[in-house]
């Protein structure tokens, strides 16, 4: 075989999986309904605030054409907003906003299309990471791995910060990789120490858990040189660099950490603090651990299906769980075993071992369950798929353990993510709308508390304007403080200036289906409680017939 023939194989499977991955990514890009959180990326990259959402009043679904509308700003106004009304770093904001400006199209497209252009990057990056730590080869496989990834793909499909984060936590470990290189050349050099530094530092701006990163790749650095045996000379000098890198991250980040600490100490993040309803429950993180795990490779529909497709995805991915474990498992030995690629799998290894520590340490002592929300793996993930990928190019020409099975079950699952079958949005906004709308004029009116609450209702609000179906008149909606609490809500209520309709919908976070009222009243009609119509998806809703 000739030298360009073996140099254009990995490119050729490079330029694939980037096809394949920018296919599964950019399908049905706008099917799904935008949630909580989607809506909260929406305001701040808009040059929006929450002060510009109609509260304590009635509006019709279409006027939230005009409040999604892109406003004219500055990445200093968007740091300003999100710094007093959010709890994450403002870049990923101000670049959505750039990016807003350039791309055409429907608004929730656009608004999704960075997270996708990030995805497909990502594919690129992990390419290289896995070429530079271990083999051309190997980085074609990790390539396909993040391409048919049904948890790459359901993120790179979030108007979120997740994707765009992952690009810097790779492009970290590929210099976390070659500052392990120089070293155990008995090395340094300084422009891929300062490239290192300066990656993690801004990463902070984009995510606030690339500090548990930064602290992971640390913890990689410590590791390395505990088993490096270095001449004493050398080895306090590379200290010294590492407390240096840290210094110099600590630099970058210092103008916005006072923000930071207040952030964390926010009641935004109380929803994640840990069950204690049973002795059992300190095991539930480690189940959703392994959930997580699972979700990475493969993702068969198991909500809101019938009981035997529950059971039958439950099994093959079970079944194929343990195949895949089988497979890396063996892949790691090998990696591990071998001198050529014992270092780089050390540092990858130690890397993901670090992450897990952390959130481990996160939900056992601070009370915060980060496990109950896999998205929040996309932190490692870069590093898995490495590792995936280098196991898979270790074990070959093995048949049985073939990366191919893997990519044909990814993609399936991907078609499973891009149709809206996997990764359903939280609180399900076009259940909520499907169950709301009918032919009669219809009213909603949600209670809120805070400005989360005010996102989640315009997500609710959202879908029912996109499932609007042909009716007399358009659905209205209302935002209603139930600061006071819910006897001043229902009494607010009833002042609102609202149109004739026939239905009326109350959304109440944190009350008791027995606790609705049988009757409503609003403006000047009667509204009966109707026992038929009643649901629950972590909130509960319910209908009134008015009369």
């Amino acid at each position: 075989m000739s030298r360009s023939s073996v140099l254009l194989s990995p490119l050729l499977g490079l330029i694939t999986a980037l096809l394949i991955g920018a296919i599964l990514r950019f399908w049905n890009l706008d099917l799904k309904p935008l949630w909580m959180d989607e809506v909260i990326t929406a305001i701040f990259s808009m040059g929006r605030n929450y002060l510009e959402v109609p509260v304590e009043q009635f509006f019709t679904v279409s006027a939230l054409d005009q409040l999604f509308q892109l406003k004219s700003t500055t990445c200093a106004n968007i740091a300003q907003t999100v710094s007093v009304q959010s709890v994450h770093p403002p870049l990923f904001f101000c670049w959505l906003n750039q990016w807003l400006q350039w791309v055409p199209g429907d608004w929730v497209w656009r608004i999704r299309s960075l997270s996708v252009v990030a995805g497909i990057m990502a594919i690129a990056l992990i390419y290289w990471l896995n070429r530079v730590a271990f083999s051309s080869k190997a980085g074609t496989i990790a390539a396909f791995v993040m391409a048919v990834s049904p948890f790459a793909v359901y993120l790179s499909q979030e108007a979120r910060h997740y994707t765009v984060p992952m690009l810097f936590v790779i492009v970290a470990l590929v210099g976390l990789i070659r500052i392990q290189q120089d070293l155990l050349h008995g090395t340094r050099a300084l422009n891929v120490w300062l490239a290192w530094t300066v990656v993690n530092g801004i990463g902070f701006y984009v995510h606030y858990f690339l500090v548990l990163a930064i602290a992971a790749q640390f913890f990689a650095l410590f590791v390395l040189q505990i088993r490096l045996r270095h001449p004493w000379r050398f080895w306090w000098k590379t200290w010294g660099a590492i407390v240096l890198s840290g210094l110099g991250i600590i630099a970058i980040c210092l103008p916005w950490l006072p923000t930071f600490m207040s952030h964390i100490t926010r009641p935004e993040t109380d929803w994640l603090a840990t069950s204690d309803a049973a002795w059992w429950s300190f095991l539930i993180p480690l189940y959703q651990f392994a959930a997580g795990w699972l979700v990475m490779v493969v993702s068969f529909p198991v909500e809101y299906q019938s009981v035997w497709i529950i059971v039958l995805s439950a099994i093959a991915m079970l079944l194929f769980a343990g195949w895949i474990t089988w497979c890396l498992i063996k892949g790691l030995k090998m990696l591990w075993n071998d001198p050529k690629t014992h270092w780089s799998t050390l540092i990858l290894v130690s890397f993901v071992v670090g992450v897990l520590i952390e959130f481990l340490a996160i939900v056992y002592v601070l009370g915060k369950d980060l496990t109950q929300v896999p998205r929040y793996n996309f932190i490692y993930y870069p590093a898995v798929a490495a590792l995936i990928g280098a196991s898979f190019w270790k074990l070959q020409p093995s048949k049985f353990e073939s990366p191919f099975p893997m990519y044909f079950v990814g993609a399936l699952s991907c078609i499973f993510v891009v149709s809206n079958l996997v990764f359903l949005k939280p609180y399900t906004p076009d259940r909520v709308a499907q169950n709301i709308l009918s032919p009669n004029c219809t009213a909603v009116a949600m209670s809120y508390n805070d400005f989360q609450d005010i996102a989640l209702g315009l997500g609710f609000a959202l879908a029912i304007q996109k499932k609007e179906l042909s009716q007399q008149c358009q659905p209205a909606f209302a935002l209603v403080s139930r600061t006071q609490g819910y006897d001043a809500f229902w009494r607010k209520l009833a002042t609102l200036q609202a149109p004739p309709v026939q239905k009326f919908w109350a959304i109440a976070p944190g009350l008791r289906m027995r606790d609705f009222p049988n009757q409503v009243q609003l403006q000047g009609k009667l509204c009966d409680r109707n026992p038929t119509e009643q649901y629950r998806i972590g909130i509960p809703y319910i209908g009134y017939d008015c009369r």
